[in-house]
């Protein structure tokens, strides 16, 4: 029995991960980039045409940065590379099935496939992920292909409706992006109070990790600890006293959503309300 044929469009870290993943599980991987570029054995670039490229696969898969799927999937379109055999689903969170609109007429399956997860390093992506969700949308055949190579992957898919998908796209905006974001904020707070920069850039870490842990069994309320949870208006004044303006309104605007919580978790309406009072103060 031949090996099932995946054609990879786009050669960054999660096309060559999802193609050294791929690989291990048996696949024939055929990538493709638009220039030169160095890609993780035993992955190679393929030097002919696109419409050679995807000859024969099963399965084509665009991984490249969101302003090129539309331009991507016309270029595919005029050289007719795609057949109404093959399944074609692009990588992007936001967008849906309608920016391959140009294949239309190919007959092919056309969808959206979006891991969530970051993959920083392709030799690693296997491991990364496995067990991690990703959203699948699309036409039925497109819906059907994206999770059966979720299946190879270990991963865990989820259908998201087309219309649905900038508000998904949203949350892991706030998990994978804001997260890291606020971690860089509290970095700097540690280096501002004297910290040595090595600590400082690692120094959360752990407490990030904890709170992980506890996310993963117990869900956010539940996980919630620190000053709003308690109530503790005097340990937030002193927060917000000791911050930068700028840092104030941040820490507000999270605490806010923290409120909601901490409300959730079993915090009464009395504190709550003492809470929304310092967040809301000038």
């Amino acid at each position: 029995m031949s090996q099932p044929r995946v054609t990879i469009i786009g050669a960054g870290r999660m096309g060559q991960g999802l193609g050294l993943a791929l690989k291990r599980r048996g696949y024939k991987v055929v990538l493709v980039n638009r220039g030169p570029r160095d890609v993780v054995p035993p992955l190679v670039l393929h030097q002919g045409s696109r419409s050679e490229a995807t000859a024969g696969a099963e399965l084509i898969l665009l991984a490249t940065p969101d302003d090129a799927i539309a331009s991507v999937a016309a270029d595919l379109a005029a050289e007719r590379a795609i057949s109404r055999e093959q399944v074609v689903l692009h990588l992007s969170g936001l967008l849906d099935r309608t920016a391959l609109l140009p294949l239309e007429e190919s007959g092919a399956g056309l969808g959206s496939f979006h891991p969530l997860q970051s993959v920083a390093e392709p030799a690693t992506a296997a491991e990364r992920l496995k067990g991690a969700y990703v959203g699948v949308e699309g036409d039925e055949r497109a819906l059907i292909a994206a999770e059966r190579l979720a299946n190879t992957l270990r991963m865990i898919p989820v259908r998201i409706p087309a219309e649905a998908k900038p508000a998904y796209h949203a949350g892991a905006a706030f998990v994978a992006n804001y997260t890291v974001a606020l971690v860089g904020v509290a970095e700097r707070l540690a280096r501002s109070a004297g910290v040595a920069e090595d600590i400082a850039s690692r120094i959360y870490l752990p407490l990030l990790g904890g709170a992980v842990a506890n996310l993963t069994s117990l869900g956010p309320a539940a996980s919630l600890t620190g000053a709003v949870r308690r109530g503790d208006v005097q340990t937030l004044q002193a927060h917000l006293e000791a911050l930068s303006s700028d840092d104030r309104k941040l820490y507000k605007t999270v605490g806010r959503a923290a409120v909601a919580l901490a409300r959730e978790a079993g915090l009464s309406g009395e504190a709550a309300a003492r809470v929304d009072a310092i967040l809301d103060g000038e």
